[in-house]
């Protein structure tokens, strides 16, 4: 397999450096699709493809294949025209994935084949709630990013991405404070079961009543710093022959962080608390167990003020993990990528926040517009050594592995080959198993997971 992912990085070099991109990155405007059909009046249009090869070695989900790659695809179509006070839009989303198998970790979060993720109408209601305020309605089918995204983001290191349907209703003020609130049912992506994964079986994502996501979201500029506040609500309940945990969820959180400029120091703090219940199994009549669940973000970094902006920050991130008896303490994450705190998804994706504390340093780096990358270290523990660590589905019930999960190390470089429209993105991540991830009951005995990608993105 490392053989297969030198080779694609080769074929990527290849390609991304053949006359055809050279000629494209000698031109100032590369191609794309707003001025391929002229730039009409009101509607704007875009799109994407990537291709990306992926690599595992030493399987850390219990159960499955020791070695495990995957080629997966992914295209993109957005359009919107806008009518004056009313906007119609929507996305089409395309993500395949070739070369799994049973023994694969491959699933619906990296196959959604054709899906229109994003289908809505919306309406520009300008100062209605005050002078000097804007307001937007959207209602349909849409994608959120609010503040830092760990709890709702839209995907794009992983394939496939969160989705709603719903209300939505954004209120912004002339002094950088703004409000959103929204109602909605989360797109279930379908399929879900293994061999409509592994068939790239297109199908219309599920939503409805029986999984209901909402919410309020505000931010407010405080003495040069930036303070969000928000609540978020799960309410799900059984849907036909799809049992579930049935979870009842309220999320309070805060965020308090200071942005990093260039010769200035930078900090965030997030917080959030979750409480609720949910049920103790899926089965009907399973008893209710109530929730009690916290996460916590720190971290403090400075960029230097040179060409290559080089920044350093300390982290550290906690999500509390289930204990033995009393409320239920695992922190459900909600709809918040990763990949920004804990590494690459896909088939890797071994951190996450639940059950976790992990503390580490990040370097990051530019030394031009189309060249950045980074270098990333996590020490990673288990709150509770009885619960599962973290997303590696690996368990101790009786907690004498102990807590230490293991030491992660990640890099990254990205590079726009054409500016603006070809961009090549490589890493990799090793983790150093600790004491638990060797002795658990459940651990695979594989040896140290090592994960690599590639993959190529074309933006039009």
């Amino acid at each position: 397999m490392l053989e297969r992912f030198a080779g694609m990085t080769v074929l990527a070099l290849f390609i991304a450096t053949s006359p055809a991109c050279a000629q494209e990155a000698d031109t100032d405007a590369p191609f794309n699709l707003q001025d391929a059909i002229g730039s009409p009046e009101g509607l704007t249009i875009s799109g994407s493809a990537r291709i990306r090869y992926e690599v595992l070695g030493n399987q850390f989900r219990p159960g499955l294949d020791e070695n495990d790659d995957l080629v997966t695809m992914r295209f993109t179509l957005a359009a919107e025209y806008d009518a004056g006070p009313v906007r119609i839009g929507g996305e089409l989303f395309d993500a395949r994935a070739y070369g799994g198998d049973e023994g694969s970790s491959v699933n619906n979060g990296d196959v959604n084949a054709l899906e229109l993720v994003q289908a809505y109408v919306g309406a520009d209601l300008g100062d209605v709630l005050g002078e000097g305020s804007t307001t937007s309605l959207t209602a349909g089918r849409f994608t959120m990013d609010l503040g830092s995204r760990r709890l709702v983001g839209r995907n794009n290191f992983r394939n496939a991405t969160n989705a709603f349907t719903g209300v939505r209703l954004d209120v912004a003020g002339t002094d950088s404070r703004s409000v959103t609130a929204f109602y909605t049912f989360p797109q279930q992506r379908l399929p879900a079961d293994k061999a409509g994964v592994l068939d790239n079986e297109v199908r219309w994502d599920h939503e409805g009543d029986d999984l209901v996501f909402w919410g309020l979201f505000g931010t407010t500029p405080v003495a040069g710093h930036t303070l969000e506040a928000y609540v978020y609500g799960l309410d799900e309940d059984d849907r036909g022959s799809v049992s579930t945990r049935d979870r009842q969820l309220t999320t309070p959180g805060f965020r308090f962080l200071r942005a990093p400029r260039a010769g200035h120091l930078d900090y965030q703090i997030e917080y959030a608390y979750q409480f609720g219940e949910r049920s103790v199994t899926t089965a009907a009549g399973s008893p209710v167990q109530d929730v009690s669940a916290h996460f916590l973000h720190l971290d403090a970094g400075y960029r230097l003020d040179v060409p290559w902006q080089p920044r350093i920050a300390a982290v550290w991130d906690y999500a509390t993990g289930d204990g033995t008896g009393g409320d239920f303490g695992r922190f459900d994450s909600l709809y918040g990528p990763r990949r920004s705190d804990y590494g690459p998804t896909g088939i890797y994706g071994p951190l996450g926040r639940n059950n976790l504390s992990a503390i580490g340093m990040d370097f990051e780096f530019k030394p031009s517009a189309r060249l950045d990358g980074f270098v990333k270290y996590r020490a990673a523990f288990l709150d509770s050594a009885t619960d599962s660590f973290a997303n590696t589905g690996v368990r101790d019930a009786s907690g004498l592995s102990g807590t230490f999960g293991g030491n992660q190390l990640e890099g990254r470089l990205r590079y726009w080959f054409v500016p603006d429209f070809l961009r090549l993105d490589t890493g990799a991540s090793v983790l150093i198993n600790g004491r638990f991830l060797s002795d658990a009951p459940n651990a695979n005995g594989f040896g140290d997971p090592v994960y690599g990608y590639v993959d190529l993105t074309a933006t039009f």
